[in-house]
């Protein structure tokens, strides 16, 4: 009995200890939140108001100079244009039963900065029923062979679309729109 209760009591004791630890733990961090905040309210000089545009403006090489108004509004407009993207993909794709092929159009359009790889899947499901592959920009797709099987019937689906850099293959971003595959 005399063990149970020296156990109980360094459990007892090692229990405050951590939480005395997470006391103190908390106690600075509260300090140097506040801290932090009053430096940044009565620390700093006024601001000036500054216009900044997302981008890079260091010119490579050594001799930089100062850029026009002209020339910054030109190259914000280029950043804007490259990070434009327009999907185009059918609502609707007519599936033979059969053969499991059909029709459906998704175009990457050539004003789009970005090639595309478009996964369809099914909403019940979550099966993944098209892949496309890379679309380059002014490319179309007309003809899909479907991956898994499907019944006669209208199936909702997502489609996907994840964009990628052209130069590091890095995915850029995402976005998706409803399909109903019909099948006949």
């Amino acid at each position: 009995m005399k063990e149970l209760n020296k156990e109980q009591q360094e459990q007892q004791e090692q229990t405050k200890k951590r939480k005395k630890w997470v006391l103190l733990l908390l106690l600075l961090l509260l300090l140097a939140g506040v801290g932090y905040s009053l430096y940044h309210v009565f620390g700093q000089k006024p601001k000036e108001n500054v216009t900044v545009i997302s981008g890079e403006f260091l010119p490579k090489g050594k001799d930089a100079k100062k850029m026009s108004e002209q020339e910054i509004e030109k190259f914000a407009q280029k950043k804007v244009d490259d990070s434009k993207f327009n999907m185009m993909i059918g609502a609707t794709a007519k599936i033979d039963s059969q053969t499991q092929e059909g029709t459906l159009n998704i175009k990457n359009p050539q004003t789009n900065a970005y090639p595309v790889n478009v996964v369809i899947t099914d909403d019940k499901t979550g099966d993944v029923l098209y892949t496309s592959g890379a679309i380059e920009p002014g490319e179309e797709v007309s003809h899909v062979q479907l991956e898994k099987t499907l019944a006669k019937g209208t199936h909702p689906a997502t489609a996907r679309f994840s964009l990628y850099d052209a130069k590091t293959k890095a995915k850029k971003g995402e976005v998706a729109a409803g399909v109903s595959f019909i099948v006949e």
